[in-house]
């Protein structure tokens, strides 16, 4: 299940960069140009797809805790709690086409994906100290994939999606 993860974390990695890229063409392009109607087209479905990235991550944050059995540290949490809730946020808003759904998805969003960057580089260089329990430190590696893809990457690479799908939403010019 770990290398299932690992390339869905690279495939969501990918279309993040892709879509900042896209962004950006929409944004400096004149506003009816390719990139413009680009943006538009997957804005369409970008709550659905944000949606779908948070059921994901929250499915296999589950998996691991009761079907792996393993312990989440103190950031772990933190993530978790930042995380589960978007799965709820993201379907009421993509269902009702909530133009608003940023004030509330963007803040759990960006904070996890805050958590999650300062886990990531802990586990990258386990050597540092943490104020982590000493029984389950954060620098605890339960999956490390490709050398580098952890389970706080997973997490960051899922929000940092989440959060450019929720701005691709906002920016549409489509009503």
């Amino acid at each position: 299940m770990s290398t299932l993860f690992a390339l869905l974390t690279l495939v969501c990695a990918a279309a993040v960069v892709v879509t900042w890229v896209v962004l950006a063409g929409a944004r400096l392009a004149a506003a009816d140009s390719a990139w413009g109607t680009l943006r538009d087209a997957l804005s369409d479905l970008s709550l659905w797809f944000a949606w779908i990235v948070a059921l994901t991550a929250t499915a296999g944050s589950l998996y691991y805790s009761i079907g792996a059995h393993y312990a989440p540290c103190e950031l772990c949490w933190y993530q978790r709690i930042c995380l589960y809730p978007l799965s709820v946020i993201l379907l009421v808003g993509a269902a009702h086409k909530d133009r608003a759904v940023a004030w509330y998805a963007l803040p759990p969003a960006v904070i996890g994906a805050a958590i999650a960057a300062y886990h990531t580089q802990l586990q990258a260089f386990p050597e540092q100290k943490t104020f982590c329990d000493r029984n389950n430190p954060c620098t605890n590696r339960f999956v490390w994939e490709f050398g580098f893809i952890s389970l706080p990457l997973m997490s960051l690479v899922a929000l940092a999606f989440i959060i450019t799908m929720v701005v691709v939403w906002t920016t549409s010019s489509r009503p």
